[in-house]
């Protein structure tokens, strides 16, 4: 009999254990959309486009199905060019819905001799490692909520992508029921905070980190702004959302006192803490399996402006 609940306990382990992403798979994807072979991924280039697409792959690999049309690439226009979001769908128990983005777009190249590319390892391939990340977490798993994941193009140059997806009105049924969105921005190095933490902007805005950080696991934390004079909530994606009165923050652990690689081309995955960022994305993952639309309801208050 011992042996027997030994054997079921050890089954138990792995299944568990089965169900967390791994390091090597984060390191996988971040490395992959940070590679030289990315030349910075800046919107209206050849390098761009083949991020769209690796995207695309990974949230196939996902069996996410389509936000809309036959594709996961959204199409807008670019000065006169086509360039994509991506976005994908998993449906849960409800049609209530959670998002999860980030934009994988970067600044490309510079001029200047030796290593001139802006790999933009933080700035954000973590943060679409990060959304890849918690589709892998629940690709075998169906949660409470629906979840949409979008991959944003062209933030470096106005937030242009997600201005455009939020225009999009086939994703409208989706949009009236988005509860809230979770815009990953520079997540790749430990935060002031330490390690297995976060800081949303805007925190001041709604209640959605006391709502998230009662049913955190591990130890994982949403911290508030500690650069709020700084205005970061309305200076990334999650703007466009807050536009339609979506609650909509970003998410980050980037140490700004100390960081120097913000737009410098020694942003690659030299700076990268993937023992971390693997700890976050399995943890987060842990924590949406708990939310529900009857425990997660996140309120904006009277202090934010949507214009």
């Amino acid at each position: 009999m011992k042996k027997l609940t030994f054997l079921t306990l050890s089954l138990f382990s792995i299944f568990s254990f089965a169900q967390e992403v791994s390091t090597e798979r984060i390191n996988t994807i971040l490395s992959t959309l940070a590679s030289d072979e990315m030349k910075g991924r800046e919107i209206g280039t050849p390098e761009n486009d083949n991020a769209a697409h690796y995207i695309a792959k990974l949230f196939k690999e996902n069996n996410l199905e389509y936000c809309t049309g036959n594709s996961y690439l959204v199409p807008f226009d670019y000065k006169g060019k086509t360039a994509y979001n991506v976005c994908g769908v998993k449906k849960g128990k409800t049609d209530k819905y959670l998002g999860f983005s980030g934009h994988f777009d970067h600044i490309g190249t510079s001029k200047k001799s030796g290593d001139n590319i802006y790999n933009g390892a933080d700035d954000d391939a973590s943060g679409i490692t990060t959304l890849a990340g918690i589709a892998d977490y629940f690709k075998n798993k169906t949660p409470d909520f629906s979840m949409v994941f979008i991959a944003f193009n062209g933030e470096e140059k106005g937030m242009l992508g997600s201005r455009a997806i939020t225009e999009d009105k086939n994703l409208d049924k989706i949009y009236n029921n988005l509860t809230a969105l979770f815009n990953f921005e520079m997540v790749a190095t430990e935060s002031q905070f330490g390690k297995n933490a976060l800081f949303m902007t805007g925190d001041e805005f709604s209640d959605l980190d006391e709502l998230f950080n009662k049913n955190a696991v591990n130890g994982l934390t949403i911290n508030p702004d500690p650069y709020a004079a700084q205005q970061l909530f309305y200076r990334s994606d999650n703007v466009s959302f807050v536009k339609k009165k979506i609650i909509a923050h970003s998410f980050s652990t980037v140490d700004m006192t100390k960081a120097r690689h913000y737009h410098n081309e020694s942003d690659d995955i030299s700076i990268v803490d993937f023992n971390n960022m693997t700890q976050i994305i399995n943890n987060f993952g842990k924590t949406l399996d708990k939310l529900t639309p009857a425990n997660f309801a996140p309120k904006y208050n009277d202090k934010v402006k949507f214009n």
